[in-house]
């Protein structure tokens, strides 16, 4: 990436359950602390078990006066497993991501917190809504899309008619939004959302299923 003009030496490698798919964060700005959670457990239906992937956490420092907090995560996968439900696994996965969310904005509440990753399931699921939480420590979903011009409402929906599908099932041939930045309130301050969206580019698929997804930001801390 670097002989590509795009140089990112800053690396937080989170190993997890799984030693074939796990979660890592590339940086352009340096971190300042590096508190990845790579053992993480729950109890479901009287058994115990850790998440197939760490949780990703680091605090970067943009300038000397403007710092984030980024949690990454990835959350089971759809496809079945013989232990238990895989959407029981990922609604527990994702009451420990929220647990964490939690304890970062009990800690600051005007902390710029970023919680971003594969959550593989719908934005009305109830690992999603259970990510996202309530009221006033709310996450609000950037919702990226393809900046092809389209803007309208649909009735029922006040959110524009975009293309926001971020994966690819080749086997049932279907398009999923399961990818996902989103924001604590003060981070949103900072949102710009005409430069949000979902990467499409010519033969986006030969590197990955998923699509990239890409938020900007611009500081009002100068």
């Amino acid at each position: 990436m670097k002989a590509k003009g795009l140089p990112l030496p800053f690396a937080e490698h989170v190993p997890g359950f799984d030693p074939t798919i796990q979660v890592a964060v590339l940086s352009k700005f340096p971190f300042t602390e590096r508190r990845s959670h790579t053992n993480e457990t729950f109890l479901l239906r009287g058994h115990r078990f850790r998440t197939s992937r760490g949780f990703g956490e680091v605090e970067i420092r943009v300038t000397p006066d403007y710092m984030v907090t980024l949690l990454v995560a990835h959350l089971k996968s759809k496809r079945t497993t013989g232990e238990a439900d895989e959407a029981d696994i990922r609604v527990e996965e994702a009451k420990l991501l929220r647990e964490r969310i939690d304890t970062v904005l009990n800690a600051n509440g005007e902390v710029n917190l970023v919680v971003a990753g594969d959550f593989n399931d719908s934005k009305d699921s109830l690992p999603v809504r259970t990510i996202m939480g309530r009221a006033k420590k709310r996450l609000v979903d950037t919702r990226p899309a393809e900046r092809n011009g389209d803007s309208q409402a649909s009735e029922a929906n006040r959110e524009p008619r975009a293309i926001t599908w971020t994966h690819y099932y080749a086997r049932e041939d279907s398009y999923h939004r399961i990818d996902y930045i989103m924001l604590s309130p003060r981070m949103a301050q900072d949102w710009v959302k005409e430069e949000t969206y979902v990467l499409s580019s010519p033969n986006w698929g030969l590197g990955s299923d998923h699509r990239p997804v890409v938020a900007t930001f611009r500081s009002r801390d100068k």
